[in-house]
C-alpha cells in the first residue's frame, strides 16, 4: 500500500454506517495524471484507493474520513453516498482516452482489497456498484469491460447465476421499474438506469430496454436478496 494523502476530505455525517463500496475508473491518460488531479484542492474530488493497472494501491484518504468521489448520486433511497461509502478508482483511460480492459493484476489487486474492505465492514453485497449505478444519468463506469463476474466469483459483490430462469417481460411497465427500484436503483430516468443495470449485469447488451433477459436477471438477483 502506498501512501499518497489528498486534502480533498472531510468529516463523514456522525451516526452514519459505512455500508456501500462504489468502483470508479478514473478516465484520465495516466495514473500519474490521475492522481495528481484527486490531489488538487481546486478540483474537490478524490477517493479513499487508487490501483494502478500494473497493480499498485494507493491510498489517498483514510477510511474514516469522507472522500470526494460519488457526487449527485443515490442507492437505495440513500443520497448521502459520500458519507456511507467507501471509493474505490481504477486507473484507466476511460471513454473519452481509450476505454479498455482492466488487466488481470489490477483486477486481483482490487480482489485483495475490495473483499478485505467488505468483510471488515460487513458491506452488503448488494451494495457492491460503479459510479454508474448510483449516478446512471452522469456515468458509464468503470463500464462494461469491468469485470462484475470475476469480483463476485471471489466473494464481493452480487452476480446473477448463467443458469437463471429467464420470465417473461412484464406487461406493465410498473412492475420493472418497481423491481430496479426495490435492487437500489433511482428509476427516475428509467432508461438511464436500465442501462446502468445492464452495464453492470448483462454487458454483452447494453440497451436501455426492459427486455426479458434483463428482467429475468434483476429478478434472479432479487430473489438473492
Amino acid at each position: 500500500m502506498i501512501q499518497h494523502p489528498s486534502p480533498n476530505f472531510n468529516d463523514r455525517l456522525s451516526g452514519t454506517e459505512i455500508d456501500m463500496l462504489v468502483l470508479h475508473y478514473t478516465g484520465m491518460k495516466s495514473a500519474e495524471h490521475a492522481l495528481q488531479h484527486m490531489c488538487d484542492p481546486d478540483a474537490q474530488v478524490s477517493a479513499h484507493y487508487c490501483i494502478d493497472e500494473n497493480g499498485s494501491v494507493y491510498q489517498l484518504v483514510e477510511e474514516q474520513n469522507r472522500a470526494w468521489h460519488a457526487g449527485v448520486s443515490s442507492w437505495r433511497g440513500n443520497n448521502n453516498i459520500n458519507d456511507r461509502s467507501i471509493g474505490i478508482e481504477l486507473v484507466n483511460p476511460g471513454r473519452e482516452f481509450g476505454y479498455r480492459p482492466f488487466p488481470e493484476v489490477q483486477m486481483k489487486a482490487l480482489i485483495d482489497l475490495s473483499g478485505e474492505i467488505v468483510a471488515r465492514r460487513s458491506i452488503p453485497q448488494r451494495n457492491v456498484v460503479g459510479h454508474s449505478d448510483i449516478a446512471p444519468t452522469r456515468k458509464q463506469d468503470p463500464g462494461e469491460l469491468f469485470d462484475w463476474a470475476q469480483l463476485a466469483k471471489q466473494g464481493t459483490g452480487l452476480w446473477p447465476s448463467t443458469d437463471f430462469q429467464t420470465i417473461e417481460a412484464p406487461n406493465q411497465l410498473n412492475d420493472f421499474r418497481d423491481a430496479l427500484a426495490h435492487y437500489g436503483y433511482d428509476i427516475s430516468d428509467l432508461p438511464s438506469a436500465t442501462l446502468a443495470f445492464q452495464r453492470h449485469f448483462r454487458p454483452s447488451k447494453c440497451n436501455g430496454k426492459a427486455d426479458t433477459e434483463t428482467n429475468g436477471i434483476l429478478n434472479f438477483l432479487i430473489s438473492l436478496l
